[in-house]
């Protein structure tokens, strides 16, 4: 395949261009930025180098210097867009819970603005400068939480993961929302007037007195915050 390296290497560590010649024409932003808008219009599927070639006004082959491989552009996207978090430069520690709600809440925001995210984000992508940023930062904030720094990171591990899980949930429903040849409103009266049914049978003893005592669930933005602060209250 046109680009694949041979051996494994981070993109970070490549120089910008590779090869000799003269100041190259684009920037890894430049690319990335190029790559994010082809995602954000028409979804992951319908990124290619071909596509972000073409964006740029490049030949498809001379983009391979830039980036040898789809996964390099893949980890650019998610560096750019790791961008967009709101770092505040104020004094770390504090109300560690608080930070953690407000950095998940941004997390979730930067998601949702870029559906293909949850896709391509991966472990080894961990990394990146941005990434790097966001992990600092993340520490400074738990530094009011008593726990060594080991368990601290997995704190972050768990609450990006399940801010990605709860996204790609949202994000599955809506797109299916959107298929549905009737409301959203109505389909949840039919499969809730049967749930009522099933329950009222008696069969389920259970399962009915879970859902006598289960709260409203909320708006969506309630049940998110749940969610996150009571992974927070394993912590601490």
């Amino acid at each position: 395949m046109a680009g694949r390296a041979a051996e494994p290497e981070v993109i970070w560590a490549r120089p910008e261009r590779a090869g000799r010649g003269p100041k190259p024409a684009y920037s890894r932003a430049d690319i990335a930025a190029a790559a994010v808008r082809i995602a954000d219009a028409d979804g992951i599927d319908a990124l290619s180098m071909r596509r972000v070639a073409a964006e740029l006004g490049c030949g498809t082959m001379s983009l391979y210097n830039y980036v040898p491989r789809k996964e390099d552009l893949h980890e650019l996207m998610v560096d750019a867009v790791s961008g967009e978090y709101v770092l505040s430069a104020g004094p770390s520690g504090g109300d560690w819970r608080a930070q953690m709600l407000a950095l998940g809440r941004q997390t979730r925001e930067i998601m949702r603005r870029h559906p293909w995210l949850p896709r391509t984000m991966s472990a080894l992508y961990g990394f990146s400068p941005n990434a790097l940023r966001y992990l600092e930062h993340c520490l400074g904030a738990l530094e009011g939480l008593d726990a060594p720094y080991g368990t601290k990171v997995e704190l972050i591990g768990m609450v990006n993961g399940s801010v990605m899980t709860y996204v790609a949930n949202e994000l599955a429903m809506a797109e299916r929302a959107r298929s549905l040849p009737w409301s959203e409103e109505q389909e949840q009266q039919v499969r809730s007037a049967y749930l009522a049914g099933q329950v009222g049978t008696g069969a389920y003893p259970r399962l009915a007195e879970a859902l006598a005592e289960a709260p409203a669930p909320g708006d969506a933005d309630e049940i998110f915050d749940r969610m996150l602060n009571r992974l927070l209250d394993s912590f601490g």
